[in-house]
């Protein structure tokens, strides 16, 4: 059976799902947008949140009248009906003062005085005031025979206990019309003396006219509750619309401001707390306005100075190169003093030359005007030729380069350009390494490929991580860098790394060395969100936020302070 039945089940529940699978995502979709207005819209916020409180106001101002309106209603018909049955009873007293309930014929001596009790009832002001009712007139329940007249089925059994005990007393109950309704009743009962016993008389008062007064109060309460809470949603809305409206303009404004829009100003009308907010507004943005121009003012004139310096320089140091070379290549036949000084002339020539092509290459960045000249690479053959760019210097130091560059990692990279950040970062680690071991790894995902440079060197300092892509930064001015440095490689190299959208990033502790990790995309345009190397190093756990630090870079074209040198005893120039 239970074989059976599962796929009969499964005919029926795949054919319901793929029919419901729209009406879900119709749902879905409906609450993710009222999400998003909820979440975007303070308009639509107060509004709800107004008429969400409001809902409750008025539901507890209308079950409080409510309620006082129908126990104002039935204290009056309590009251009027008691007032009824003691009158009542006095007329019985009188009418029956000699009849003998146990005697033949007293039942029609019942009827005939319930008769007269309405006819007088009728005529008289009191029946308006207290409304129908039907009279029940009954000889107290015993052992012996009971006579009645009048429906006395419909008494309570608790009322005519506490009417058998001598006391006037009323009871709310429900009785059945002659068409079947139950309908609410209120009943009044007081014994009647006679000369032979006493009788129990009871006044039953239908509630129906109290019901429908009650039912026109409910529907009036809940037609003006609902156009009032309408009117307090279109209060809130317009109220929160003169305050909406404004604070939106001026995000726009601020928006389109920071788009580049430095013209754009807030209207200023009135003098209400908008109006100065607007007024304090104009005038942050038109200081904002006033030192953007001068800071590109100023970008503009360092660009220019550095760029038409370097030029300059180019003809003076051709011929000074000229002149070098010559002293240089007959240094044999000169003195000790002056061979020494020829060879020193030409080193200095070098790092000149070197300086002189980072600050052209700087200036080319800060204008905008680098180019990627992106293709399809490996990038085993782009990092092992940077290593051997600088391999000289690590045999010199006695640097063992420790290599893990699988083949095979293709991406649409610069050749160039990546070539000089890691023979940049390569050269940094053997500076700062004090002869330990430098690794070099590759690695790549499906989104990004990544190049790794680990030193275990000084390290660097809680901070330091931020500081060491600055122009010129230096963490000791003492220490001796033997690849001849310009203080630019790293400014140049986080330059290139954001050309081609990618990730240069920094680690460092002090006495365990430092980490320099370049993430690029695969192909040119993707952006890159994680990388396939850790930051930190393999065996110990992801590095502390005060010690990683991404790259921090100013825009292009915008001038760049130097931090002040911090204690000597840290890393050296670039780090």
């Amino acid at each position: 059976m239970s074989s059976a039945g599962a796929p009969r089940r499964r005919r029926w529940t795949e054919p319901v799902g793929r029919a419901l699978a729209p009406v879900r995502q119709q749902v879905s979709e409906l609450i993710e947008a009222w999400g998003v207005a909820w979440r975007r819209s303070m308009q639509l916020r107060v509004v709800i949140s107004t008429l969400a409180l409001s809902t409750a106001v008025v539901l507890v101002l209308g079950m409080v009248l409510q309620t006082q309106i129908a126990q104002r209603l039935l204290q009056n018909k309590e009251d009027d009906a008691r007032t009824r049955t003691e009158t009542g009873a006095v007329l019985l007293e009188r009418d029956l003062a000699g009849v003998d309930p146990e005697r033949e014929g007293a039942q029609g001596e019942l009827n005939n005085a319930l008769d007269r009790l309405t006819n007088a009832s009728a005529a008289d002001d009191q029946q308006a005031t207290a409304g129908e009712f039907r009279a029940v007139l009954t000889t107290s329940s015993g052992d012996g025979a009971q006579v009645s007249a009048g429906p006395v089925e419909d008494v309570p059994a608790t009322l005519r206990e506490a009417v058998a005990a001598g006391t006037l007393s009323s009871q709310y109950t429900t009785t059945l019309s002659e068409q079947g309704v139950e309908v609410p009743t209120l009943v009044v009962g007081q014994p009647v003396r006679t000369a032979v016993g006493d009788l129990e008389f009871y006044l039953l008062f239908p509630l129906t006219a109290e019901q429908r007064t009650l039912g026109t109060v409910q529907s009036t309460l809940i037609v003006g509750g609902l156009i009032l809470l309408l009117l307090l949603a279109g209060i809130a809305g317009l109220v929160t619309r003169q305050v909406v409206r404004p604070v939106r303009q001026a995000a726009e404004i601020a928006e389109r401001f920071a788009d580049g829009h430095l013209d754009e100003r807030m209207p200023v009308q009135g003098e209400d707390e908008v109006a100065r907010l607007a007024e304090s507004y104009n005038e942050m943005a038109s200081s904002i306005q006033v030192q953007i121009q001068q800071l590109e003012e100023f970008g503009a004139l360092q660009r220019r100075f550095t760029s038409d310096v370097s030029h300059e320089l180019r003809t003076p140091l051709t011929t000074v190169r000229m002149a070098a070379d010559v002293l240089y290549a007959s240094r044999e036949e000169l003195l000790p003093a002056l061979r020494r000084s020829s060879e020193l002339l030409v080193a200095e020539l070098d790092r000149f030359e070197a300086l002189l092509a980072d600050l052209l290459e700087i200036s080319r960045l800060d204008a905008g005007v680098a180019e990627l000249g992106a293709e399809r690479v490996d990038m085993h053959a782009v990092v092992v030729r940077a290593v051997e760019a600088v391999r000289g210097i690590a045999d010199e130091t006695g640097t063992p380069l420790e290599l893990d560059l699988p083949a095979g990692e293709y991406a649409e990279v610069d050749p160039r350009r990546v070539e000089r950040i890691v023979r940049n970062l390569v050269a940094n680690a053997i500076d700062h390494s004090e002869g330990r071991p430098v690794h070099i790894s590759l690695a790549g995902d499906e989104r990004a490929v990544a190049v790794r440079v680990r030193d275990h060197g000084v390290g660097l300092r809680p901070g330091e991580a931020s500081l060491v892509f600055n122009r010129f930064w230096r963490a000791e001015e003492s220490r001796a860098r033997r690849s001849g440095g310009s203080g630019l490689g790293l400014a140049i190299a986080i330059e290139d790394a954001r050309l081609h959208g990618g990730w240069l990033q920094a680690w460092g502790e002090v006495g365990e060395g430092a980490v320099f990790r370049l993430t690029l995309p695969r192909t040119v345009g993707d952006v890159v969100e994680s990388s396939p190397l850790p930051l930190g190093p393999p065996d110990e756990p992801a590095p502390r936020a005060e010690t990683a630090a991404s790259v921090p870079t100013p825009p292009l074209g915008w001038p760049v302070t130097v931090p002040p040198h911090p204690p000597a005893d840290g890393p050296g120039e670039g780090r």
